[in-house]
C-alpha cells in the first residue's frame, strides 16, 4: 500500500506552496489549476501510475475531485477539469468525500489559528466548494460523515477501504 497527497513534494507542488504562501491573488484560477494539473500529471507518471502497474494500493490525500471543487470554485469548469484530468490519471476505485457542516468546519478552521492558507478557508469560498463536492457522484463516491466521534470515523472509512485493500 502507498500513502501520497497532492499537492506533492515535486517541484510543482512545491511551487504552489510558495506561490500560495504568498497569497490567493499570487495566480489567477487558470495558472493555479495548471499548477495542480502540472503536480498531478508528475504525480500519475511518476508514483501512481508505477505503483498501479505494480499491483499495488494507491491512497491519495486529493486528487482531481478537489480540483473540480477549489478550482470550480473559483469559477473554472468543472466537467472540463474532470475531463483534462481524466485524460492521463486514472479514476480512482473509491473517492471519499469527507462532510462537515460548515460552522463546524468554521470553527475547526479557527481553532487552528491564522495560517498561510486562509484564502482557501473563508465561508463563502467553502460554500462554493461544497456546493461542488455535493454534486459529484458515480459509483466510486461516497461521503463519510465527520460529525461522529474520531473513532467511529475511522471504523467507517476502514470499513469501505479495508475491501479494495485486501
Amino acid at each position: 500500500m502507498v500513502l501520497t497527497h497532492e499537492p506533492t513534494e515535486g517541484c510543482y507542488g512545491q511551487q504552489l506552496r510558495q506561490l500560495l504562501r504568498q497569497g490567493r491573488q499570487a495566480l489567477s484560477p487558470t495558472q493555479e489549476l495548471a499548477l495542480f494539473t502540472a503536480d498531478r500529471r508528475q504525480h500519475v507518471s511518476q508514483v501512481i501510475l508505477p505503483h498501479l502497474n505494480a499491483g499495488d494500493v494507491v491512497i491519495t490525500d486529493r486528487y482531481y475531485y478537489s480540483s473540480m471543487a477549489y478550482q470550480g470554485a473559483r469559477g473554472l469548469e468543472v466537467l472540463e477539469i474532470q475531463r483534462q484530468n481524466e485524460d492521463f490519471a486514472p479514476i480512482p476505485n473509491l473517492v471519499v468525500i469527507l462532510t462537515l457542516p460548515l460552522d463546524q468546519i468554521l470553527e475547526r478552521l479557527a481553532c487552528r489559528g491564522s495560517h498561510a492558507w486562509d484564502a482557501y478557508e473563508q465561508a463563502d469560498y467553502l460554500v462554493r466548494v461544497a456546493e461542488i463536492y455535493d454534486r459529484l457522484s458515480g459509483p466510486q463516491v461516497v461521503r463519510l460523515d465527520t460529525q461522529r466521534p474520531p473513532e467511529t470515523v475511522h471504523q467507517n472509512l476502514m470499513s469501505l477501504v479495508w475491501p479494495l485493500i485486501q
